[in-house]
């Protein structure tokens, strides 16, 4: 496994620098009011009902450190999506239940408990998703990306759900001179929950999701909320951006690409469970 950092798809170039994220700034036509959670089980995450909808997904060229990111209209059915990202202590759960195994998550000193779970690799991700799945009879699985991000903007077309500027008042990430820098991550729950009520889709970490990684969005890209995948998925996407990551980083639409075996201590993930 490959330890360290994400290693990042690189996109575009800024100057000199490499620009690994691309920008979106979709439009949405969705009810964007919290919904109640709920849980399936003593040990399973808390789960936020999140209504259908339909929103442009992708950036205008307008998008500041926009890189490929044609835009297209996705139509997201309803589904459930966890309200926080999965935790040291509701991952321990899934060991203590037989259902993820493998060397144990680093916390990197910072603690565990309530503090995202974090150094697991996306097929560790996914057997907790169907660990869950068997524990409860429902079907949980990694999100799309087009959930995410959709989730994410839980109804509003700024570049964060908190509107056009975000301050570490209200994520977790690398505020620079003009904001905090705690150069770690925080338990869940920390700051604000969004119009759907979920919390931390903006920093604390990366999150792993179901679709493989495009250089973009591809042609294909399926337009009904489903993941994009192909007989070659070395890469998945990961969105969200992270503690270590500047505002331009944790905007709602920024996307990542990182091979399945990357353990980070920037990269975790949060679960979806399908409609009934």
């Amino acid at each position: 496994m490959t330890k360290g950092r994400l290693i990042l798809v690189a996109l575009a170039a800024l100057g000199a620098a490499a620009a690994f994220i691309v920008y979106g700034l979709p439009t949405i036509r969705a009810v964007s009011s919290a919904k109640t959670a709920f849980s399936d089980c003593k040990d399973c995450p808390e789960m936020v009902p999140i209504p259908t909808g339909e929103f442009t997904m992708g950036s205008p060229g307008s998008e500041s450190f926009r890189g490929l990111e044609q835009q297209h209209r996705v139509t997201v059915p309803s589904f459930a999506l966890s309200k926080y990202e999965v935790t040291f202590a509701q991952w321990d759960a899934c060991v203590a239940g037989g259902g993820c195994d493998g060397p144990a998550p680093d916390d990197q000193g910072w603690g565990k408990g309530t503090r995202p779970v974090i150094d697991v690799t996306w097929d560790e991700a996914e057997a907790y998703a169907g660990w869950l799945s068997k524990k409860t009879g429902k079907h949980y699985r990694l999100p799309s990306e087009a959930e995410w991000e959709y989730a994410a903007r839980a109804g509003t077309t700024t570049a964060y759900s908190f509107g056009a500027t975000i301050t570490t008042e209200q994520a977790n990430f690398n505020g620079g001179p003009a904001g905090a820098n705690r150069q770690q991550t925080l338990p869940v729950g920390s700051f604000p929950a969004n119009a759907f009520g979920l919390n931390d889709m903006h920093g604390n970490v990366w999150e792993w999701l179901e679709d493989c990684w495009h250089d973009g969005y591809a042609d294909d890209a399926p337009a009904n909320g489903a993941p994009y995948l192909s007989a070659e998925c070395g890469e998945h996407v990961m969105r969200g951006g992270s503690w270590v990551d500047d505002p331009a980083e944790i905007r709602a639409a920024a996307r990542a690409g990182s091979s399945r075996d990357v353990q980070s201590w920037s990269g975790g993930f949060r679960v979806a469970r399908s409609a009934e």
